[in-house]
């Protein structure tokens, strides 16, 4: 990683002053999502999991509970339609909601706002040498191999964890050791954007009306 006053304190500063500003400005409606989360199912608000962090750190991750409380453990990957997503869980998951307590981990110093997405244990035991060097970074809530199509992606495979280690966990981690070798603030206020884009535009195209049926249509035959 290419060592700039950027990589070495102001992500840090950033970071801070971001997720410190999230929070108050999120503070309300966070709290209507945690009486959604706890009246959705029994259970708690948050979901927490180990997750690998920067130099190979474990650490627990914050994520809003978006499914219901089952005995032993169930599969590492979630997709979309999973039985277990509760009714509110599901429109979490869609619109990223879900991610935003995450701004907890990076006011401790655990993520940042930018940086690759942290993979639980069992996935970075396997890492090459190469793979490892994402750990130089802080993994982040959002970056260049964010995908908010993923689980929709994975729905549609057989084998839903072959398909992922084989094919889209390398290809993110590809993605991701890029963005490593030359973290620069103008990229990370560019993903940042971007993704405040497609969250905005996944929560209007899920509240999108539905179009008019064929009936009430001028051009229908009557």
């Amino acid at each position: 990683m290419t060592q700039t006053f950027y990589s070495r304190i102001g992500k840090r500063w950033f970071d801070v002053a971001s997720a410190s500003v999230g929070i108050v400005v999120l503070a309300i409606p966070f709290g209507i999502v945690a009486i959604l989360v706890k009246l959705s199912s029994p259970g708690p608000v948050f979901f927490r999991q180990n997750r690998t962090g920067q130099f190979g750190r474990p650490f627990r991750i914050f994520k809003f509970r978006t499914m219901i409380v089952t005995s032993g453990n169930g599969p590492l990957l979630t997709v979309a339609g999973d039985s277990r997503i509760t009714r509110i869980g599901k429109w979490l998951r869609s619109s990223k909601v879900d991610e935003l307590p995450q701004l907890i981990n990076v006011l401790v110093g655990d993520m940042s706002m930018v940086g690759p997405r942290p993979e639980v244990p069992a996935y970075t035991a396997a890492f090459t040498e190469e793979q490892r060097q994402i750990f130089v970074a802080k993994p982040g809530i959002t970056g260049f191999s964010a995908n908010v199509l993923e689980e929709e992606l994975l729905a549609s495979q057989k084998d839903t964890e072959a398909f992922y280690l084989a094919t889209v966990l390398p290809s993110k981690l590809k993605i991701d050791l890029a963005y490593c070798r030359d973290i620069n603030f103008a990229d990370d206020l560019y993903v940042i954007l971007r993704t405040i884009g497609r969250v905005l535009t996944r929560i209007v195209e899920i509240h999108k009306p539905m179009n008019p049926s064929p009936k009430n249509s001028p051009t229908a035959p009557e």
